[in-house]
């Protein structure tokens, strides 16, 4: 989608910074077009296209940093944009940490932007028409509306319709080129067919419940949306009935479509600007075993066909393969070039791109097997509201759910809050699963937990 006069714009935004005093620069070229179809009860409600392209420049000029934006590509307003960022760098104060990636670092083998095999080229053959199919296709209003949901649907309670029905089905393109003055050059092309589901369905006396289903995927061959609806459906209708439990410690088992939540503060601590700035309750973890033995968190960077794997960070640095948590024991923060000078540690990379939780104790378990191992307890199928404290590590989750007696769902449950820290947490962690779904962004299984504070 990046044009070779793009390119060649990109290019030469490095010899205007050249001439304009810089010592170093970076160039990021920014392009994506999303087309989307949004549905309201079965019927297109909303149709729209996206072409965004852009420009990051930074600059490094007699030491000193900027970074800039602009959508313009014509060359001398280039040039004369760029004289003038470089004189507004120099009056900023010198910053001896901020400097580019060690060429030895930067990634050398993704120069045509399709080599992590999630760019379909058939992307760009899909015609409106065939957007307002698949994204009606989709929708289950047609065969729900106006009667009672059936038994498969309805999750077993009685006279339940549907209320409301939203879709959205969207294919995108994205494609970035990041060029600097020390030779780097790194493409990454993806493409991405989505559509997601939000319904709303009524019981017999009146009540309404809600919920939210998607799928996703960077190949149209492999898109396949016919159950987003009734899966929405069914957990929406999981819900009727739903009041909270006892309060107490329970066994905790998280879906998989939600087990991410516990999981992305452990990252984001591991972050090099959470650390600088204090606001990390895993400062000074590296090489500590701080959680369950059976913990273990892989970056993956390089899962061939899988939406969101890439070769390269924002900065141009080679991704790899590498543990962030094994065996319970931290191994890798995420520190870009400018962290690293200022903790006076390694770099790495700037974030986790592909992170998966490890199966453990063993392959192939789903929540079912996990509620079944447990016995009783709590499954978590929603986090509605909450927060975590990123410096101490506590949390506040409000949850929705179903309790479980042994290793079957017995009602739902809701308007109950979890609360502990996450330290602890995963000490208690009893099993990770491996149903995770390779559309979503972090690999992530169901995951069980003991010993959890519940609050209702």
């Amino acid at each position: 989608m990046i044009t070779r006069t793009e390119r060649d714009i990109a290019l030469a935004c490095l010899d205007f910074a050249r001439e304009a005093g810089a010592q170093g620069a970076r160039i990021t070229l920014n392009k994506s077009i999303e087309d989307l179809i949004a549905t309201l009860d079965g019927e297109v409600d909303k149709v729209t296209r996206c072409a965004d392209r852009s420009l990051s420049i930074a600059l490094f000029v007699d030491g000193s940093y900027g970074s800039f934006s602009v959508n313009k590509m014509d060359p001398e307003s280039l040039r004369d944009f760029i004289f003038k960022a470089a004189e507004t760098v120099r009056m900023l104060a010198p910053d001896p940490c901020r400097v580019l990636p060690d060429p030895e670092r930067c990634c050398k083998t993704a120069r045509e932007g399709t080599e992590m095999d999630i760019y379909d080229p058939a992307r760009e053959a899909v015609s409106p028409d065939e957007r307002r199919e698949a994204a009606l296709a989709a929708a289950v209003t047609p065969r729900c509306s106006g009667k009672a949901l059936e038994p498969a649907l309805s999750c077993g309670h009685e006279g339940m319709r549907l209320v409301s029905e939203e879709g959205e089905y969207s294919d995108s393109v994205f494609d970035t080129l990041v060029v600097d003055s020390q030779g780097l050059e790194c493409r990454h092309t993806e493409t991405s067919f989505d559509y997601g589901v939000e319904v709303t369905v009524e019981d017999p006396e009146g009540n309404k419940y809600s919920d939210y289903w998607w799928t996703s995927s960077p190949r149209r061959s492999d898109f396949d949306a016919s159950d987003c609806g009734a899966e929405a459906i069914r957990r929406a209708c999981a819900q009727a009935g739903s009041s909270p439990a006892p309060s107490g410690k329970y066994n905790m088992v998280i879906s998989r479509d939600m087990a991410s939540r516990l999981v992305t503060p452990l990252l984001n601590a591991l972050n090099g600007y959470s650390i600088q700035q204090g606001n990390s309750f895993l400062v000074g973890s590296e090489g500590k075993q701080l959680f369950c033995p059976g913990l273990g968190i892989m970056d993956e960077p390089w899962r061939k066909g899988e939406a969101g794997s890439k070769l390269f960070d924002g900065e141009g640095v080679a991704t790899c393969e590498a543990p962030i948590i094994e065996n319970g024991t931290v191994k890798r923060f995420f520190i870009n070039s400018y962290m690293a000078g200022k903790l006076g540690m390694a770099p790495t990379v700037e974030d986790a791109i592909r992170p998966r939780v490890l199966p453990w104790p063993a392959p192939g378990l789903d929540a079912d097997t996990l509620m079944r191992e447990c016995g009783d307890g709590i499954l978590v199928t929603d986090f509605n509201g909450g927060n975590c404290n990123m410096t101490t590590g506590d949390f506040s989750y409000g949850i929705s759910g179903q309790l479980f007696r042994d290793g079957k769902s017995v009602r739902p449950v809701s308007e109950m809050l979890i609360t502990g820290n996450f330290l602890e947490l995963w000490k208690h962690l009893l099993a990770a699963g491996s149903d995770y779904r390779p559309c979503a962004t972090k690999l992530v299984g169901s995951l069980a937990f003991s010993a959890v504070d519940f609050s209702g």
